[in-house]
């Protein structure tokens, strides 16, 4: 969705709890068939594979080739580091529980720790214009995105990680 597009928008809150959530289903389903069938415990690691390729030709066709925006406002969220941890736990427990409990979580808890060295350049924090704003909130300001709500992209107010006046606690 738009929170692994733009990185105003990959805050810390939705970002790292809906992203790992949705993308768990292919790669589960995929490593079940080729354990199940072949007994190749890599099921997870190619969907990502895959897919990562996908968003990549998308991001850079469709994002820069198209409408120009910079490669990095744009990059996709780095899966990698969980589906290799989903693979060794059914590989060394050779159980869909174990994998479904472990594994899973395993999968939910990197995704913020494994996309962290991409995205920390962009929540520096900047003085802009006398606020205190990240690098990615200024780029967000900056690349209008049509059909985007303002409400959506104001700082700290009323932001996608919040529904209400001020950011939820």
């Amino acid at each position: 969705g738009d929170w692994d597009f733009w990185p105003d928008w990959k805050d810390r809150r939705l970002w790292v709890t809906v992203t790992p959530i949705v993308l768990i289903t292919f790669p589960a389903a995929v490593q079940a068939v080729l354990w199940e069938r072949f007994r190749l415990p890599f099921g997870a690691t190619i969907v990502i594979l895959g897919l990562l390729l996908g968003e990549w030709v998308n991001r850079y066709f469709n994002f820069w080739g198209w409408t120009y925006f910079p490669i990095n406002f744009v990059f996709p969220a780095s899966l990698i580091p969980g589906a290799i941890l989903l693979d060794v736990v059914l590989m060394l427990s050779g159980s869909y529980l174990f994998t479904a409990v472990i594994g899973g979580m395993a999968w939910g808890l990197v995704f913020y720790p494994g996309n962290w060295p991409i995205i920390a350049p962009l929540h520096v924090p900047v003085e802009y214009n006398g606020m205190l704003m990240s690098v990615a909130d200024i780029q967000g300001y900056h690349y209008v995105r049509t059909g985007t709500p303002e409400y959506i992209r104001m700082v700290e107010k009323g932001t996608s990680r919040t529904f209400g006046k001020d950011v939820a606690p």
